[in-house]
């Protein structure tokens, strides 16, 4: 697997401390090092989850980790809604279109080269965000077998949550703007009919939803492929609900574990969606994320007091991710 990493290194390992008991030399060194911080900011797809970190990367001495699953790929940047050069601000991205397209990236290999990141970012005494919606990969990064995380690093957890109703509305509009941008084209370069979907970038959601209307494209009357192309992106449509709906559950499920032992916050953003399109927008969106995130960040960098908060939110019953 070829994989760029020219912004990651290994950080220096100081030797551990040992203590010579009557069973041999036992490692004392992680009872007595200061953990350091690392923030993570998950949600379903499309709750902003790039434009927080990015907000907060820039009032913090931050980078950001790229914890998406297709993300990590290169290629498709409309269809996997990679975040511009623009929209980076400047703020290093890590882990963000550096797997080669028709490798198989694992959460195992995620867990590896994240906690590289991660340690290179703290060597440079910055705050790592880690910013995503592959549950799988944070788990595997936090929770895996073999995973020393949670001794190295205090972790805070913070859950960008959208009504799924009003999420649903702004995933069909976000799909529709990204085939004015050129989704399909995008799509038909990497087209080929031998195409394995279950394996690299061409699992992410549009690739497979398209085969058929790129297969008949050159032998269908125009009718027809008109119809073909609707049917596609109705099927991407439902197709990336469905995923918000799954890890909406799936975060919901981490959320109740976690926030008995982190710092986890849940932070509603339905009002900012509502008011998309509208004037003040921007200033729901400073309003009722950013600044209250930027809060709660700097108390976790300051160690005050643990605590699992939601914030301008109300419980949403798993019944409401029905369609």
């Amino acid at each position: 697997m070829k994989l760029s990493m020219s912004c990651v290194c290994r950080q220096a390992v100081q030797p551990p401390v040992n203590f010579q008991g009557s069973q041999g030399n036992i490692n004392l060194e992680p009872f007595f090092r200061r953990r350091d911080k690392v923030v993570f900011v998950m949600g379903a797809t499309g709750t902003g989850k790039s434009r927080l970190a990015i907000d907060l990367a820039t009032r913090f001495s931050a980078e950001i980790v790229n914890s998406d699953k297709i993300q990590v790929f290169k290629g498709l940047d409309i269809l996997t809604n990679k975040v511009t050069e623009e929209e980076c601000k400047g703020i290093p991205h890590h882990l963000l279109g550096v797997v080669e397209p028709g490798s198989n990236f694992t959460a195992k290999d995620f867990r590896n080269h994240a906690s590289l990141a991660v340690e290179s970012i703290v060597s440079r005494d910055r705050i790592p965000i880690i910013a995503g919606g592959s549950n799988s990969y944070i788990n595997a990064l936090v929770n895996g077998v073999d995973s020393d995380f949670q001794l190295r690093y205090e972790c805070c957890f913070l859950w960008v949550d959208v009504s799924l109703p009003v999420l649903y509305s702004f995933v069909s509009e976000r799909v529709d703007r990204m085939i004015q941008m050129g989704l399909v084209d995008e799509v038909r370069q990497i087209f080929d009919p031998e195409a394995d979907y279950s394996r690299g970038i061409r699992r992410a959601i549009g690739v497979p939803e398209l085969d058929q209307y790129l297969r008949a494209e050159g032998i269908v009357d125009e009718r027809t492929r008109v119809k073909y192309l609707e049917a596609a992106i109705d099927k991407i449509k439902d197709n990336t609900c469905k995923l918000a709906c799954r890890q909406y559950q799936k975060i919901n499920k981490f959320y109740n574990i976690w926030r008995w032992n982190w710092h986890t916050h849940r932070i509603d953003a339905s009002e900012v969606f509502l008011k998309r399109g509208h004037r003040n927008a921007d200033e729901v969106w400073e309003e009722v994320v950013a600044r209250s995130t930027t809060k709660i960040v700097r108390q976790f960098l300051n160690n005050e007091d643990r605590v699992a908060t939601t914030i301008n939110a109300t419980p949403l019953p798993i019944a409401a991710a029905s369609r």
